[in-house]
């Protein structure tokens, strides 16, 4: 059973359509991704997924249950956790106190076998410079070290499933490795989903077990990581 799947669903902006017919699914403990150039509908998939938009028609499921009509709450209630475009972390609060925030977001998924102490106990062993940074403010911190901390605080929610916008966008090349290196750990150890979408193919090919590519809101094809760098389809799509 897939943890999330798309059937034909549809999206538009007004009469515009951005979302065309779009069936996809990630299955349990794997890592999927979504690459494509800026524009062609990944950040509207994405918003889609997590239910801040709605689709015209088609079907989304998670779990094999029906999460249509879910709202963004709803669906992180239900284990969907989500880092946006950007990060949104809270610039003026503390590493721990962002970390905080996120216990909030899927507190109905925390028993005993994974309370907040063990999920922050995770976290920090995730991502060491987290554990370093508690007390600092997340605004003094890197691009990297806020992406780490925005990936952080969706843990503390406890998900299945880990969706990201764009992970590796204004993250030195050297932190964008580690965070990709920390993906697969998380999904080994958690036995967790993730889907992220991106437009970094070398990010992409040496994260993911699975990808699709993704052009003028279609799925435009679906390979494995060997065959994403250096496909003829992948380089008409992406700009390499």
């Amino acid at each position: 059973m897939s943890v999330l799947s798309f059937d034909s669903v549809n999206v538009t902006y007004g009469n515009t359509p951005i979302l065309r017919d779009v069936s996809f699914s990630v299955e349990g403990d794997e890592i999927v991704a979504l690459i494509g150039r800026n524009g062609v509908g990944k950040t509207t998939l994405m918003k889609t997924a997590i239910g801040l938009l709605s689709p015209e028609s088609g079907t989304i499921r998670y779990q094999g249950d029906d999460v249509t009509g879910a709202t963004a709450d709803e669906r992180a209630g239900l284990g969907i956790g989500y880092v946006p475009q950007g990060r949104d972390i809270f610039p003026r609060l503390t590493v721990e106190e962002n970390l905080r925030v996120g216990e909030q977001v899927n507190d109905a998924s925390v028993d005993e076998y994974t309370s907040p102490p063990l999920l922050y106990e995770s976290v920090y062993e995730f991502f060491p410079r987290l554990a370093e940074r508690k007390s600092q403010k997340a605004g003094t911190m890197s691009g990297g070290e806020q992406q780490m901390l925005a990936i952080g605080q969706a843990l503390i929610g406890n998900p299945d499933l880990l969706l990201l916008d764009e992970p590796s966008e204004g993250v030195q090349p050297n932190i964008v490795a580690q965070i990709g290196e920390t993906l697969q750990d998380i999904c080994d150890d958690l036995g967790m989903s993730v889907f992220f979408v991106e437009q970094n193919l070398e990010f992409t090919v040496k994260t993911c077990e699975r990808g699709y590519v993704m052009e003028k809101g279609t799925i435009a094809g679906e390979y494995p990581p060997s065959e994403l760098e250096g496909s003829e389809v992948v380089k008409k799509y992406i700009a390499i």
